[in-house]
């Protein structure tokens, strides 16, 4: 195997405290976590169960990817957030998709055998916001290539050689969706599973929803305006 696991945390001491003791046996030949700075024990669990931590001097979720991946060292790399919402048991079928030829594995929230955490409300807001974001990145940039179902889910695999190639640049909650679009634009092989979303385990969401929703909207704009200027400067 050539596995690096990257386990993100800001304060989900309640979540790793669950979830890190139930990882799949030899999940991964690396564990890391990388930690924007908690103040509420995840740091001092973590290595107590023997996980190297490294601490990102930036803030946003964007560069705990990069640092998690500087500091990585094997070909398929999957990013796991101990907050509830993913399900340990897709780890490795993250890495097997991987394995099998993929460039990118996510787990999708939206395909037939899915659940979304939303999934039961009366007006699923969040939902559908991340839909609408996901049919207009296949319109606009998905060519030859079956559609993505789930453009924005972090919980994800890829070949470390893509991310480096794909280089993002997001420091905050945009940067699945960047690398999604990144993969759709240079025709890279994308697979999806179905994942079941649990709910959160302790703590609120990091991500408010209308200000990430809105920096989801400026990205999105701003990568249309740059396919506008490649188009008339060509």
């Amino acid at each position: 195997m050539k596995r690096t696991l990257i386990i993100l945390t800001l304060n989900e001491i309640d979540g790793v405290r669950t979830l890190i003791p139930i990882l799949p046996p030899d999940a991964a030949d690396e564990i890391l976590a990388v930690d924007a700075g908690s103040t509420d024990g995840t740091r001092e669990f973590l290595e107590e169960q023997g996980i190297p931590v490294y601490t990102q001097t930036k803030r946003g979720r964007g560069e705990a990817f990069r640092v998690g991946i500087a500091n990585s060292k094997e070909e398929y790399v999957v990013f796991f957030s101990p907050d509830g919402n993913e399900d340990p048991q897709d780890i490795d079928k993250l890495f097997g998709l991987l394995e099998s030829g993929a460039d990118m594995a996510i787990a999708s929230r939206f395909l037939p055998d899915s659940r979304n955490e939303e999934d039961d409300a009366a007006l699923p807001l969040r939902k559908w916001v991340n839909q609408a974001f996901t049919l207009f990145a296949n319109i606009l940039w998905n060519r030859g290539q079956p559609k993505v179902t789930d453009t924005i889910n972090g919980f994800r695999g890829l070949r470390r050689q893509v991310f480096l190639y794909l280089a993002p640049s997001s420091m905050g909650y945009t940067i699945e969706y960047e690398l999604t679009i990144g993969a759709m634009r240079s025709k890279m092989k994308i697979v999806e599973i179905p994942t079941i979303e649990g709910q959160r385990i302790g703590g609120a969401t990091k991500g408010a929803s209308w200000p990430t929703g809105l920096a989801f909207l400026r990205f999105f704009l701003g990568q249309i305006k740059c396919d506008i200027k490649k188009l008339l400067f060509k």
